[in-house]
Order: structure tokens, then sequence, then C-alpha cells
């Protein structure tokens, strides 16, 4: 099992302190003019500020048994880029609830029991574990967000995929630090693998219950045209969960790693076309 950092030496992680102007778009549905779509992104914004701070301590707690000098670079960067996302997404969050009568405390209060729960009932390695598969996740749905074909978040306006896009490339750049410290403190397969099916379940009902508030308050829950809609955004042949399936189930694999999907030219292409200095 290595213990060391397998990022590769030509990607390095910079925290980018951006500050984004986005209060003009969480006004309206500004994901392709469309309820469903616009909420879906929303929820997963209500879920990052608290998430990624379980992340950060999750891997912060392992940091003084990691001696790879690289690894401990990593964290550095992991940990800077992690804090940038999470104040932006919840400047994001709150100017959304402010403009569209959401409940903040409502929709984060799921989440912090579960993450309370987690802080509990789970031991420092299982939370490492749960956050080296959420990184996964998040990794695979930044690659469709970046991709050269049919990129995630295209149909958005154009504030708000620079946003988006942001996210995603750090998202790509970090993907592995806590893998690659999970599996340098001694981290199993089984509970590895484990972890993945227990927190895709609870991501998955986090990000479903705040949707759910969110179209109930804008009065368009029962619109069954809309769900429909929704269920072809998502799992129809080019959805956003259904295209990232077979990048999902490859965490599965024994001896799998993150980087095995190389996804430096994606970066490298966001790089080019990034207007905004790091």
């Amino acid at each position: 099992m290595s213990t060391v950092s397998l990022t590769p030496s030509d990607v390095t992680l910079t925290p980018r302190n951006r500050e984004f102007d986005i209060a003009h778009c969480l006004a309206r549905d500004w994901f392709d003019n469309h309820a469903f779509k616009t909420a879906w992104f929303n929820a997963m914004s209500i879920t990052f500020p608290l998430g990624e701070k379980f992340f950060i301590d999750s891997v912060r707690h392992f940091s003084d048994r990691i001696e790879d000098p690289k690894l401990k670079e990593d964290i550095r960067g992991f940990c800077g880029q992690e804090g940038f996302h999470r104040r932006e997404h919840q400047r994001y969050n709150e100017s959304l609830c402010r403009q569209r009568g959401y409940d903040l405390q409502v929709m984060e209060g799921r989440l912090e029991r579960n993450i309370q729960r987690g802080y509990k009932f789970l031991t420092p390695m299982q939370r490492l574990a749960a956050t080296a598969a959420i990184e996964h996740i998040t990794a695979i749905l930044a690659e469709s967000a970046l991709c050269d074909e049919n990129p995630m978040v295209s149909p958005a306006d154009s504030a708000m995929q620079e946003l988006w896009r942001w996210h995603a490339a750090e998202e790509m750049e970090h993907k592995a630090v806590a893998f690659d410290v999970y599996r340098a403190v001694g981290g199993t397969e089984k509970m590895r693998r484990s972890a993945m099916r227990q927190a895709t379940f609870f991501l998955m009902a986090d990000v479903g219950m705040a949707l759910v508030h969110m179209l109930r308050k804008d009065k368009k829950l029962w619109n069954l045209r809309l769900w429909r809609e929704g269920w072809k955004f998502l799992f129809a042949k080019g959805g956003i969960l259904r295209r990232i399936g077979p990048a999902y189930k490859e965490y599965y694999r024994e001896g799998f790693h993150p980087w095995d999907r190389d996804t430096r030219p994606l970066l490298e292409s966001w790089k080019s076309h990034d207007a905004l200095p790091a």
C-alpha cells in the first residue's frame, strides 16, 4: 500500500481565492431556465459548506502521521481549496435562500445531524474513508463539468458556469489527497468500498431532501411534468448521473486510484480558457 502522494508532479494544488457575483442569477432559474435542473445544482451547493468542513477535519486529523513531503504539501493545498469552496458556497446558499424564501437552517439541519452522528459513531479512519469516497464522486462530476464535448454546466448562466467550473477544476486537482492519506495511514480496501456505498446513499438523500424543499417552496413539487424532465436530466442517456456511472463503478475495483483517470488535459483546457488569475 502506497504511503506517498500519487498526484502527478505537474498538477499543482493552488488555492485560488475567487469571489463570484452571482446574486442576480440565484434569484431565478439560472440553469437552462428550468426549475428542477436549477434546484438540483442549488441543492448540491447546500451540502458543500458543512461537507467541506467535514472533509478538511477528516484529512487534517491524520496530517501528523504523514511523512511524505509532497503529500504534506497536497494536504495544505487541499485544505486551502476546500476552505475557499466552503466560503463561496456559504455566500451562494445565503443569497439563494434570502432571495427565494428557502429555509437554509432546515436544509442544513439534516446534513448537520448526519455529520454529528458521523463524528459520534464513526472512527477517524471511517470518516476519512467517507471523505475519500465523496471526493471521488465530486471529482467525476467535475470531470463531466469540464469535458470538452457537452460539458455538464453549459446551459447555465455565464457567471454560474464560472463558479462551477472553478470549483470543478480544483476538485479535480485534489481528487486523490484524501485517498492517498487514507492509504498512507493503513486504510483497507474493504472499508474503502463500504464507505462509498454509505456515502453515496447519504449524499443523494441530502441533495434530494434539499431539492424537495426548494420545489415545495416554489410550489412546483407536484408538477409531474417537471419530475419527468428531471428524471431524464439525471438518468436518461446523457443525464448527469448516468454519464458518470462507469467512472463511479471504477471506485469499487481492487487497487483503484483516482489518478487512474488522467484528467490533466481537462485541467489544462480549463486553465487556458480561465480568464481570472489564480
